[in-house]
C-alpha cells in the first residue's frame, strides 16, 4: 500500500475519532506528499525514497519549533508539535540505535580505509546511502566526526 493511501486512511481515521493533532499531522504529510508530486511535474507518485526524506524533514522541522517553543517557556504550543511528531514517525522506518549507526560506520570505514576528517565527506555519503531512513543524518554526522578524529 503507498503512503498516500495510508494517510488517506489514516485521515478518515483520525477524522472519526475526532483526533485533531493526528489530523493536522497527517494533512501536512498529505499537503507535502502532493507538493513534492507537482513539484517534480510528472503523474506518477514519487519513490519510497524521496517520501522517507519528505517525512524526515517534516519530523526535524517539528522538533526544531518545538524546542524553541520550549526554551521561550511555552510548553502549550510544544506539546502539540511533539504529538505531530508522533505521528508523522508511524509512517518512518524504524530508527536504529547510536549502537548499531556506529557499527555500520565503522564498517564502512574500515572497508574505504578512510582516516581523518578529510575524509567526512565520503563516509558520510556512503552512511547515508546505506542507512537511509533509518538513522538521522545529524546522528551519522556525530558519529562519523567522532571516529574518524580517533
Amino acid at each position: 500500500m503507498s503512503l498516500s493511501t495510508q494517510i488517506m486512511d489514516e485521515i478518515k481515521n483520525a477524522m472519526r475519532a475526532k483526533d485533531t493533532v493526528a489530523l493536522e499531522a497527517l494533512r501536512s504529510i498529505k499537503s507535502e506528499l502532493l507538493l513534492a508530486q507537482t513539484a517534480s511535474g510528472s503523474k506518477e507518485e514519487i519513490t519510497e525514497d524521496e517520501e522517507i526524506k519528505l517525512l524526515q524533514r517534516l519530523v526535524k522541522t517539528r522538533k526544531e519549533s518545538a524546542k524553541i517553543f520550549t526554551e521561550q517557556n511555552r510548553p502549550d504550543l510544544a506539546e502539540p508539535e511533539l504529538a505531530q511528531v508522533a505521528v508523522i514517525e508511524k509512517f518512518l522506518p524504524a530508527q536504529l540505535s547510536e549502537a548499531e549507526v556506529e557499527a555500520v560506520i565503522a564498517k564502512i570505514i574500515a572497508e574505504t580505509g578512510a582516516s581523518g576528517i578529510a575524509s567526512m565527506g565520503k563516509v558520510m555519503g556512503l552512511a547515508s546511502a546505506q542507512l537511509g531512513g533509518t538513522a538521522e543524518g545529524k546522528t551519522i554526522s556525530t558519529i562519523v566526526k567522532k571516529l574518524l578524529t580517533q
